[in-house]
């Protein structure tokens, strides 16, 4: 096979800028209009953050991407962090904790993907001060909804909405830089934690070890206060007696002490550092909205966490966030972005829309098309490293998926084939390995992987989401029609294996009639499937505008009931789920999938029921609830 891509004079416009580890992008007439990248990877077994999936590990020897990146902010751009703090975009890792937002309020979100590319920059300053520079495709939540920085055409040709002078952005607005924590700022804390109480938190006493060298000054030793204290004592000294005596219980920020001394030093270095503040008989209190709360915390920089200052609380719509400006840098510069549980985050204060191309597409099963796979990264030196990764002395044979963010089975394994060194490599150290597709390129691995079953324990889970061929051309293109997909589940029960199928997403008044679900489960009880979740359609900013525009073109007859059905966010109304949960029920007992008498498996996102389906996780992994948000391959 000759590779375009290497011949003289071939087109590589499409390739990754700044892509790490990068050896050639290529094309093969195979797969028209796709360009992979080819790397060498560092890693390819990683480490999942967060408790709440039933896995700790997962490789993923493929990683799609759409244009390069589509949105991105530059390296040094503020984001808020679910402890309270911020750092710079360019420092994130996948599996961080981030503050995003869900029906217009903050929540706790984590990150997914981070990556950087070169595009050209434009800078955004607001009537606040507030300034970001950002690629002009990047998109910002307003008071009329999301718009990019720049005008353009969307992938379906249609003028896209863009920021004009005068357009109100949503958030906080600019956050306060972190102080420098130089000599002063370190007095000044020792000061205000031993002076308000010296408390036993571990991130206390990890920064006065940090400060102090171990040798921590008794309340005695601090008698004779500066005569002159700066700025950076200050912040130091209040953030200090805020670990110490402070309080943020209901977003409120209160200091208490009852030393007068102590008492005066705070309130005369809130009024130094211009924090607008009230005495009450309870003590100080911190004035304003989220802003203003969000600005002291920063600005002092306090050990211990105050994520509940935020959490929970309601995103700010203020005039101060009008544009003022957007102007070209008139230069390319290295931009980076996130993919987030939500699809967006908190960027210098302002609600951001997150690079969500791949994921929330493949996370509905409908990516594969044009505008989603013309683009993929291939790590091909995957199996050497993942050997030398799994001989580690460290390593503790831990629960390793496959499948949970990008196919690993996807068109291009017919071509680099590097699952079958993948699953050999995880076999032959005894670590126990599941994994999740929607690919029939499954079935040449069967052999091996009953052979590896026969040494560790496997699981394995098929995406099928109807049987509808019509349907799936149009909602899946470039996917397993479902009758092949029917075909893998039959084969890989005959070769001995389990098989769980996921019935996602269930689409309201399209595949969820009582005769559409009796004869999908039929037919996938008919394979031999040992279980079963069922999931109803989980819209999520990006797949909600996708999906909109395919319902508006294919069935406008239906825009008003799913406007009402996910009029709350991106879950389905909850009396829809409770509806099609009592539905499910008596069908999967009556095709003998109800967890052989047990619970009935069903996937009803928020009602807590959703389990992984039997056979889709190892053995020797525990049942474990099945958490969507985590999910980008459903």
């Amino acid at each position: 096979m000759r590779w375009d891509g290497q011949k003289d004079g071939a087109d590589r416009q499409q390739a990754l800028p700044g892509l790490p580890g990068l050896v050639r992008s290529v094309r093969t007439p195979d797969f028209a209009d796709i360009v992979f990248h080819e790397v060498n990877a560092k890693s390819v077994l990683n480490k999942v953050q967060g408790g709440d999936l039933p896995f700790g590990w997962t490789v993923n020897p493929y990683r799609g991407c759409t244009h390069g990146c589509t949105y991105c902010l530059t390296g040094d751009t503020p984001v808020l962090l679910a402890d309270g703090r911020t750092k710079p975009i360019a420092e994130l890792t996948v599996g961080e904790a981030v503050f995003g937002t869900v029906e217009g309020r903050f929540v706790v979100t984590r990150v997914r993907a981070h990556w950087q590319t070169t595009k050209p920059a434009y800078r955004v300053t607001l009537a606040d001060g507030t300034q970001v520079v950002s690629g002009g495709d990047h998109r910002f939540l307003t008071d009329e909804g999301w718009k990019h920085v720049t005008p353009g055409r969307c992938a379906d040709f249609e003028e896209r909405p863009f920021l004009v002078k005068g357009a109100q952005l949503v958030g906080t607005g600019r956050f306060a830089a972190p102080p420098a924590q130089g000599e002063q700022y370190r007095t000044g804390y020792l000061w205000g934690v031993v002076r308000g109480g010296l408390p036993s938190h571990p991130d206390v006493l990890a920064r006065l070890r940090e400060y102090t060298g171990g040798r921590v000054p008794r309340e005695q030793d601090l008698v004779d206060w500066p005569v002159t204290p700066g700025e950076e004592w200050s912040k130091g000294f209040l953030a200090g007696l805020f670990d110490a005596r402070g309080s943020s219980t209901g977003g409120q920020l209160v200091m208490s002490s009852a030393d007068g001394a102590v008492f005066d030093a705070a309130v005369l270095a809130l009024t130094r550092l211009r924090v607008g503040h009230v005495v009450e008989v309870r003590g100080v209190r911190v004035l304003g909205g989220l802003a203003e709360r969000l600005r002291f915390l920063h600005l002092i920089g306090p050990a211990i966490p105050r994520g509940n200052a935020v959490e929970g609380m309601t995103v700010p719509v203020t005039s101060r966030l009008a544009v003022v400006s957007v102007e070209s840098l008139g230069v390319a510069r290295t931009l980076y972005d996130i993919t987030t549980g939500t699809g967006d985050f908190v960027a210098n204060g302002l609600v951001s829309h997150n690079c969500f191309a791949r994921n929330t597409h493949t996370y509905l099963d409908l990516d594969a098309g044009r505008d989603f796979d013309t683009q993929v990264v291939v790590k091909v030196n995957a199996v050497e490293v993942l050997k030398g990764q799994l001989r580690s002395r460290r390593w503790r044979r831990e629960h390793v998926a496959m499948g949970t963010n990008t196919d690993p089975y996807q068109r291009a394994e017919g071509r680099y084939a590097l699952m079958p060194g993948i699953i050999r490599a995880l076999a032959d150290s005894g670590t126990p390995f599941s994994i999740l597709t929607k690919g029939t390129v499954l079935a040449r691995d069967l052999p091996l992987l009953a052979d590896a079953a026969s040494s560790v324990s496997v699981g394995i889970g098929v995406s099928l989401a109807l049987l509808d061929r019509d349907l799936q051309a149009g909602l899946e293109p470039g996917t397993p029609t479902p009758q092949a997909r029917l075909d893998l589940v039959r084969r890989i029960r005959d070769a001995g294996l389990p098989c769980g199928v996921f019935v996602a997403p269930v689409l309201p008044r399209l595949t969820d009639s009582d005769e559409q679900l009796d004869e999908l489960l039929a037919s996938i009880a008919a394979a031999g499937a040992t279980g079963v979740t069922v999931l109803p359609l989980h819209l999520r900013p990006g797949a909600r505008e996708w999906f909109a525009r395919w319902l508006l073109r294919e069935r406008p007859d239906l825009a008003g009931d799913y406007r009402e059905l996910y009029a709350r966010g991106s879950y389905v109304d909850a009396r829809y789920r409770r509806l099609l949960a009592a539905r499910i029920g008596p069908l999967l007992a009556k095709h003998g999938l109800d967890a052989r008498g047990k619970r009935a498996e069903v996937g009803v996102p928020g009602d807590e029921e959703g389990l992984w389906p039997e056979g889709s996780l190892p053995a020797s992994t525990p049942p474990a609830p099945l958490v969507q948000e985590q999910l980008t391959l459903l």
